[in-house]
């Protein structure tokens, strides 16, 4: 049976905790360094007990330890690795390939990040011989080619994004934050170039685009495609947001696990979640009230438009109606929806420009900003990005998660014996000693109510089965009592008991390596990453330590021609001189250059 993991973010301790009582199987998080947000960074301690919340769900820890590693940063690197196995870290997320041969020593499961460019069978296999057990694959792919990857690499899990913010560029493969401001994102310091404004010139400097977001993709939400995606062989399905808070985690979260469960439902011989416990919430999900740039499916079903959004790289939020009529300090909505005392809600005024604003007071349709925005007029069509009403149920406890249990009792003339199975099919089993006396009525009730009183536990009993080989004994309610607590206590040791990982085993001789046309590519920054390239006879570089005369700082598969409806594959010619630039505000200009071989665009200093 092939089950399917839900993988949260965590921004914090907070966030992780969160995302597991409101349906994941499994959360990434940073450590204190060297994960691809650095912002997002948490402590030992706080780590340690995120995995002893998971685990009691049978739910797993991913850390993500995904950038690029300096020579002078190894020992602390691997020293921290050392500390994330020890507390009981179910899996650690690497780019850096100088750190494979001492994971190996650790022995700890490794999965190859997104950061490790993985867009082809061949790439897959390459990083499957090396000893990762999990890749996640770029996402760009479509649900066809994930569905080749699985089927030439089986034995290998894939992880895929479904849902978040898309980088324009394959992941690993962008300079433009580096090349631009000295922040790299293949060191977590993104400066979100992908979100700026650029002008586009043709080659004779005709402006084409002027002050738009370009590159500034929507973001993915592939809710409807999670069947489909299963059906392809991918066994983990990943949220972006490390930077985002637990309104975000709790309403995301419970959305594709509730969805996850449907299909379970729908298919109980093939499919199971990952993980145990199922959940209750005080609301509806609803990824429209997320944030989000506007949602897409992205490449799923192959190469399409509506990729991006011109006019603003922040959260429209959903549309809510038109203004119907103003009058004075208000104005009126033509709109179904109900609005509250708070609510936010934004428009495009006449220049493209969004102009966000608070309501004060909402009486019915009729609304009172605190002040009136300038540029509102009848006709105006109205964006809600923040909806009080709902903010307001997440902001209170808003998910309850139970594990189901199903006890045994065995009772004989001086013990009673107590087992527990819980929805892994595991076994627990406690004993306790009682002084038999006979009873003066049945048993059965008590026992049943003594032993099913979880209220204040994780758990739930499904069924009690009383086996009586004592011949109606009386047993005290704080007997039962005791035996209830003894076996909560041991299914809860049990379940945050250390357990050792598979170690990485790697072998560099089963499949072939990659061969980039520029050394940087690789992403070797340190002198480990270089020597194991260089014992496959690649000279392999980065762009951080090494630079590089050829200044390549994205490859895409969103296409701008594509996008404005001149791709080359069909009858429509463009209106204009290759090749095109793209310019920043503050001047930096780019080469646009199509790689319609390999349909790519890529974008040049």
């Amino acid at each position: 049976m092939q089950t399917l993991e839900l993988l949260s973010p965590a921004k914090n301790l907070e966030c992780g905790i969160t995302a597991i009582d409101h349906g994941a199987d499994a959360v990434y998080i940073g450590a204190s360094r060297f994960g691809a947000r650095a912002a997002a960074g948490n402590s030992i301690d706080d780590i340690a007990r995120l995995c002893d919340h998971a685990h009691l769900f049978g739910a797993r820890v991913f850390v993500t330890v995904n950038t690029i590693i300096y020579d002078n940063e190894l020992n602390d690197t691997l020293n921290l690795c050392r500390n994330l196995k020890e507390i009981g870290v179910d899996a650690l997320l690497i780019q850096d390939l100088g750190l494979l041969e001492e994971l190996k020593q650790i022995g700890i499961d490794i999965h190859a990040s997104t950061q490790t460019d993985n867009r082809t069978v061949e790439k897959v296999r390459w990083m499957s011989s090396l000893g990762f057990k999990r890749t996640v694959l770029a996402r760009e792919l479509s649900i066809d080619e994930i569905a080749a990857i699985h089927k030439a690499v089986p034995e290998t899990e894939l992880e895929v994004f479904v849902h978040g913010a898309l980088c324009v560029s394959y992941s690993g493969q962008c300079y433009a934050s580096e090349h631009c401001f000295g922040r790299s994102a293949n060191r977590g310091e993104c400066a979100q170039f992908c979100r700026m404004p650029f002008t586009m010139h043709d080659a004779d400097g005709n402006i084409l685009e002027d002050s738009r977001h370009l590159l500034s993709l929507r973001d993915m939400a592939q809710i409807e495609n999670l069947e489909k995606l299963a059906e392809a062989g991918a066994v983990s399905f990943k949220i972006e947001g490390r930077l985002k808070d637990t309104d975000y985690v709790k309403n995301i979260t419970a959305a594709y696990s509730e969805k996850l469960n449907e299909i379970c439902r729908r298919h109980p011989d093939k499919y199971r979640r990952a993980s145990m416990g199922r959940c209750t919430y005080t609301f509806t999900p609803n990824l429209k009230k997320s944030f989000n740039r506007g949602l897409t499916t992205y490449f799923a079903q192959g190469r399409q438009n509506g990729l991006v959004s011109l006019d603003t790289p922040k959260a429209l939020g959903e549309m809510v109606g038109c203004v119907k009529e103003l009058k004075g300090n208000s104005f009126n909505v033509s709109s179904t929806a109900s609005f509250s005392n708070g609510d936010g809600l934004c428009f495009f005024d006449k220049d493209k420009r969004l102009i966000g604003f608070r309501v004060n007071r909402a009486e019915g349709n009729r609304l009172f900003p605190l002040k009136m925005p300038d540029g509102l007029k009848p006709g105006t069509t109205l964006y809600r990005n923040h909806d009080q009403a709902f903010q307001s149920l997440l902001s209170k406890p808003s998910a309850e998660r139970k594990v189901t249990l199903d006890i045994n009792i065995r009772i004989e003339k001086d013990v009673i014996t107590a087992q527990a199975q819980d929805e892994f099919g595991r076994i627990f089993t406690v004993t306790q000693g009682y002084e038999y006396q006979t009873a003066q009525k049945p048993q059965e009730d008590n026992i049943r109510r003594q032993l099913t009183k979880l209220g204040n536990t994780i758990y739930t009993c499904h069924d009690v089965t009383i086996i009586d080989n004592a011949g109606n004994p009386f047993i005290p309610s704080s007997v039962l009592a005791q035996l209830r607590r003894d076996l909560v206590l041991t299914i809860e040791t049990s379940s945050r008991e250390r357990t050792d990982t598979q170690a990485a085993t790697i072998n560099h001789s089963v499949a072939e390596p990659p061969r980039y046309a520029m050394p940087f590519l690789y992403n070797a920054a340190n002198n480990k990453a270089k020597a194991f390239y260089k014992s496959l006879s690649i000279n392999a570089q980065a762009f951080e330590t090494d630079g590089s005369p050829e200044k390549l700082l994205m490859q895409c598969r969103y296409c701008i021609r594509h996008e404005m409806g001149y791709c080359t594959k069909t009858k429509n010619k463009a209106p204009w001189k290759e090749p095109l630039t793209i310019t920043l505000d503050d001047g930096k200009q780019f080469r646009l250059r199509f790689n319609c071989k390999d349909c790519q665009m890529e974008i040049w200093a």
